[in-house]
């Protein structure tokens, strides 16, 4: 297991969103549920952030908790293969045919609208 300063040198993901209800803005650490924090600012949000992560995580290893490392986005290439039926193969290549785009564009925006719908 790494000490308390060998994960909070690990590289989490902050995300800074705007708060419409009580204004300034909320940040979280999607690799840590429930690590979260707000500010009037991003600056703000962000200094308060290596707060909230320090706490988080000494809560969880004194709890003995498993922590999550960040994800390298290095680990994503971009590419995958997929076996489909022939028949789904012949829709798909026929639908973006009369859309005018090449079918892996079509499968693209057929998984990014089905994704956007369920939320990633």
């Amino acid at each position: 297991m790494k000490t308390l300063e060998e994960y909070m040198a690990l590289p989490y993901r902050l995300e800074i969103i705007p708060d419409p209800d009580e204004g300034g803005f909320v940040g979280t650490y999607p690799d840590l549920p429930g690590c979260l924090t707000s500010g009037d600012t991003m600056e703000a949000v962000a200094h308060n952030a290596e707060d909230a992560k320090r706490a988080w995580l000494t809560a969880a290893l004194q709890d003995g908790l498993a922590i999550r490392e960040p994800e390298s986005p290095c680990a994503y290439s971009g590419q995958f293969k997929l076996r489909i039926p022939k028949s789904l193969h012949r829709s798909l290549a026929e639908h973006s045919r009369s859309e005018g785009i090449s079918m892996n564009q079509y499968c693209l925006y057929l998984l990014a609208k089905n994704d956007a719908q369920y939320g990633a």
